[in-house]
């Protein structure tokens, strides 16, 4: 019974300290997260402003979009670009993510020769490879609060990899932040940029602006296309980031109330068997007083 006590004993202590070490990663995401909606609010103001002006100016001023990033071609290779976190602890988050690619896959019926997979996260490229899948880029350890600068590279490379005809549709596959309990797989098509869906001219708050472009509107598309594009892959990331954190906050949570049960748990079974133990020793005595009279 003395060795029984002990084991629980130990086992509390143990709970106890990952109980620590899970509530202080659950506060060090919050903070990260609480970081990256900051980060987030200025770049998003910065985009909707971006998405307007291509807009307006590609609706307006263009006729012909070949040699720009609006040019549809054909289809002969697709591009996704899949965003997973680098350690786990984070959920379900990249599983939602690796299984939505799959499905779409599948749903597609694409062969591996008409794929071309470009990976942010070491979770997705190692789940990829070991599956036999070729990568066409890779990227770890994406900053926890990544700023343009921090993944220029990425978002550089992969427009250049279109241009340059590696794949002819680009498909970003990620979790979107939806609150910090809950976020949602998400797959847009960010290559050719389309501005089908751009502007709504039936909605009464749509402003519509009016643009005076010198040399032409062609030529300033040139510049801002692929600055739109990256913008809208940097915003991909930065959503992702932001889901990764509120995912991996939760999990802590949740991880921290578990051990919080167990450890209630133990104490209850430590004392039953404390209780128990005096009650047998008491007996004993008892007992043997018995036998002496």
């Amino acid at each position: 019974m003395v060795a029984s006590l002990e084991d629980i004993q130990r086992r509390v202590a143990s709970t106890k300290k990952t109980r620590q070490i899970t509530s202080a990663m659950q506060m060090v995401s919050t903070s990260k997260l609480s970081q990256i909606q900051r980060q987030g609010g200025s770049y998003y103001d910065y985009a909707d402003r971006l998405h307007d002006m291509v807009a307006h100016i590609a609706e307006a001023n263009i006729a012909n979009p070949a040699g720009t990033l609006l040019e549809q071609r054909e289809v002969k290779k697709v591009g996704f670009l899949i965003i997973t976190s680098d350690r786990g602890l984070v959920g379900g988050y990249n599983s939602t993510v690796l299984k939505g690619l799959m499905s779409i896959i599948h749903e597609r019926k694409l062969k591996p020769e008409q794929v071309e997979l470009l990976v942010i996260g070491g979770n997705g490229a190692d789940f990829l490879k070991k599956r036999g899948y070729d990568l066409a880029y890779e990227y770890r350890e994406v900053s926890d609060v990544p700023t343009f600068n921090d993944v220029r590279e990425i978002v550089k490379t992969v427009t250049e990899m279109y241009d340059n005809a590696i794949f002819d549709e680009l498909t970003v596959v990620y979790n979107h932040f939806v609150s910090r309990i809950s976020n949602e797989f998400r797959a847009e098509k960010m290559l050719p940029v389309t501005t089908d869906d751009m502007v709504d001219p039936n909605s009464e708050t749509t402003f519509h602006a009016e643009y005076d472009v010198e040399p032409s509107a062609e030529s300033i598309l040139q510049v801002i296309l692929p600055q739109y594009a990256q913008s809208l892959i940097y915003g991909a990331i930065l959503d992702a980031k932001t889901a990764e954190h509120a995912a991996s906050s939760a999990a802590m949570s949740s991880a921290t109330d578990n051990a919080k049960e167990i450890i209630d748990r133990l104490d209850l079974q430590y004392n039953r068997a404390r209780q128990s133990a005096i009650t047998t020793e008491i007996t004993e005595i008892t007992g043997g007083m018995a036998a002496l009279e």
